[in-house]
């Protein structure tokens, strides 16, 4: 990555074309859970770092974004914070880097604003002072209404306080609130599953996203796993839970709009995460995050530290970046857009990978509705395999 963050001309003639998003990257945790390996950090391990110095540099990457983006950018459509724990920073901070992504680029005039939020951290004036800095949707992270299994993942809050910062959420005028929730834990009982399911059903939300653990390498919830301290369930359990998941929230109107998300109708969707799922364009602002520019894809370093110091030198936080070519990009429209209730343009697929849909569809994964694949539910179970099969992988 040059040292200014230059982009190719052909990355930026077609900036926009599938519109512009900004990400920022909040870094900082109480305490890393047993299962996370995102780029997140505790006190003890920013070496003296503190959210002043996130603050400055943050604000100093988004000037050297809009140098290199330049004038012609559109205005940000979706702004989404994510972490790490954003709501660590004061209600001030989220505003002031709002307030900044509105100066350095603007904001369409309806766009959708997110932060998530740890439901210990949060309070009803502090759901108030985002709302009045712009904020318009909330993205909480609750994971289970279960003691037991809120253990097992290490998670800070209690168990119905994700339920009551939804609708503190709510009070101070949030029309989108969307609770995040995790199935497979070890030692997670179908009982304890539905429970979870059946609290979520009942708050004042518009969007729920479930996804199956994942235990990553590295994390002390694998060493535990390796030690044979606690088994991880089978996948014939992670579809029932899936399935589980599907006939509560389809009950109570949710609609799956992608396949670990549903939404209340179209408006409560994720328009930030679609942009992801389009291939559209997004700058991603502090320490490890990625962005996608007009086919060329770049990522930060991922320690605060080194992210803020590059910064103070005058030069560009990317530490790599790689331009995709028309057929990786072609590839990852198949990877990704299959994943979504709209399904996927028959054109995009080869002749060959055409060729593979008939089997698709009489398997009973898939239907071809107006030119497009649409997975069916059991599709959804087995995604990611229906996706290598289409592409000959």
């Amino acid at each position: 990555m040059p040292d200014d963050g230059s982009l190719p001309a052909s990355a930026l003639a077609t900036l926009g074309e599938r519109g512009f998003s900004v990400y920022l990257h909040v870094p900082f945790c109480q305490t890393r859970c047993g299962y996370c390996d995102f780029n997140a950090y505790t006190a003890s391990e920013l070496a003296g770092m503190s959210s002043g110095d996130y603050m400055t540099a943050a604000l100093r990457e988004m000037e050297l974004a809009a140098r290199i983006l330049g004038p012609e950018t559109p205005p940000a459509a979706t702004v989404f914070v994510g972490g790490g724990t954003p709501t660590l920073l004061p209600p001030g901070d989220l505003a002031r880097l709002l307030g900044a992504v509105r100066e350095r680029f603007g904001l369409s005039e309806d766009a959708e604003i997110t932060t998530e939020a740890n439901p210990e951290t949060v309070s009803p004036g502090y759901f108030a002072a985002l709302r009045e800095a712009g904020f318009t949707r909330v993205s909480l992270g609750m994971q289970s209404v279960v003691p037991h299994v809120l253990q097992t993942l290490e998670r800070s809050h209690t168990p119905g306080r994700g339920i009551e910062a939804a609708s503190w959420a709510r009070e101070a005028g949030f029309e989108h609130v969307s609770l995040d929730l995790i199935y497979g834990t070890p030692g997670e009982s179908m009982a304890d599953w539905q429970a979870s399911l059946d609290a979520v059903v009942t708050a004042p939300v518009d969007h729920v996203s479930a996804y199956s653990l994942i235990v990553e390498e590295g994390t002390r919830l694998a060493l535990r796993v390796r030690k044979g301290e606690m088994p991880m369930p089978d996948d014939d359990e992670l579809a029932e839970k899936y399935l589980m998941a599907e006939s509560t929230l389809s009950r109570r109107g949710f609609i799956n709009y992608e396949t670990s998300n549903w939404a209340m109708g179209d408006s409560g969707r994720c328009r930030h995460n679609l942009a992801y799922w389009r291939g559209g364009d997004w700058w991603g602002i502090g320490p490890g995050a990625h962005s996608h520019i007009g086919g060329v894809r770049f990522w930060n370093r991922k320690h605060p530290r080194s992210y803020s110091a590059t910064l103070s030198d005058g030069r560009s936080p990317a530490q790599g970046r790689e331009v995709l070519s028309e057929e990786d990009r072609r590839t990852e429209r198949v990877m990704l857009e299959l994943r979504l209730a709209e399904g996927l343009a028959l054109t995009v697929l080869t002749d060959d990978e055409r060729s593979r849909v008939a089997s698709v569809v009489s398997d009973g994964l898939a239907e071809v509705r107006d030119g497009r694949l649409v997975l069916t539910l059991a599709g959804r179970l087995l995604a990611d395999g229906i996706i290598l099969r289409l592409l000959g992988a």
